[in-house]
């Protein structure tokens, strides 16, 4: 399964919300949407779960139209918007059966689709509870069994850990990754890109309707921080290391956060060594000195000329 997002455009009125962009994403991978508010993202997805119609462009699921073919695309593409349930009194037993009666599951096949999805998103134990009694981790677990009644190959979630507490951020991810080992491809948007950069495949970096960055996650890192990320952490003198790091040359960036310094070090992988020798030549009790990993949000801060929204 593979879907093709192509020149993509879509106008509101006077307003361009996404301008011609291009992506893909596969099976089995999980894709992260990232901006900030406005860029584009919900559109985006909408256009590709048949909510919203393109200006221009198309979106393709395993080469099917979904301008030409959108009953197709329906049929295929399972939707987590980033509003969590209305129908606050019903049951949650309700809610999803009402859902699967609306995919035309009829008998038996109904009574196995919902089922399924309450022991895959584990709410079986308050089946009997009403959605407006619920905490939002557990109306985004029903939300998210709605979307997978059909059994889509594609999933598109919009914001699906918003308000989440820890605890149901992690059961969420853990989800998506089971969801991937079954082979369904999978778009997310999300504001913890910390939590992204652990679970996706690929990522795409949307700014005023524009993709400023894709691919996968390995190699949209490597493009946006080509030299070496070091941290640095010294017993005493904290302030003296920053001034003398910022003075070195070959070295980028240098800052102090919570009394370790960051920086970037260019040039050969040998200068990391000689900068330590050098520090400890200088009188710097150097207690830690260790190569980073930048993560998405880094390269969402160095790409974008906004904040993380």
């Amino acid at each position: 399964m593979k879907v093709q997002v192509q020149a993509l455009h879509k106008r509101f009125a006077r307003t361009v919300a996404v301008d011609t962009i291009s992506f893909s994403f596969d099976s089995g991978h999980v894709f992260g949407f990232v901006g900030p508010n406005g860029a584009g993202k919900t559109t985006t997805m909408r256009v590709i779960a048949t909510l919203e119609e393109p200006t221009s462009g198309d979106v393709l699921i395993n080469g099917v139209s979904v301008r030409e073919e959108p009953e197709y695309a329906r049929r295929t593409v399972g939707y987590v918007p980033d509003s969590l349930p209305a129908h606050a009194d019903v049951t949650v037993h309700e809610y999803l059966d009402f859902f699967a009666r609306a995919y035309g599951l009829r008998g038996s096949a109904r009574g196995d689709a919902v089922r399924a999805v309450e022991e895959f998103t584990g709410v079986t134990t308050i089946l009997d509870k009403q959605i407006k009694a619920l905490s939002k981790g557990m109306k985004q677990r029903v939300t998210l069994g709605r979307a997978l009644i059909p059994n889509p190959d594609v999933l598109i979630l919009d914001e699906p850990a918003a308000g989440l507490d820890p605890r149901a951020r992690v059961e969420l991810r853990e989800l998506l990754i089971l969801l991937a080992q079954q082979k369904k491809a999978i778009l997310i948007s999300s504001h913890i890109l910390t939590e992204l950069t652990e679970i996706c495949n690929g990522v795409v970096i949307i700014e005023r309707g524009k993709i400023l960055e894709t691919g996968t996650i390995d190699d949209v890192l490597k493009k946006s921080t080509p030299h070496r990320a070091l941290c640095v952490r010294v017993l005493d003198r904290q302030h003296d290391l920053l001034k003398e790091l910022l003075q070195t040359p070959n070295v980028v960036g240098a800052r102090e956060v919570n009394g370790e310094v960051y920086f970037e070090l260019e040039g050969e992988e040998a200068r990391s060594s000689e900068l330590l020798g050098g520090l400890v030549a200088k009188g710097f009790k150097v207690a830690e000195f260790r190569q980073t990993k930048a993560n998405l949000e880094d390269i969402f801060m160095n790409v974008t000329k906004g904040g993380v929204q």
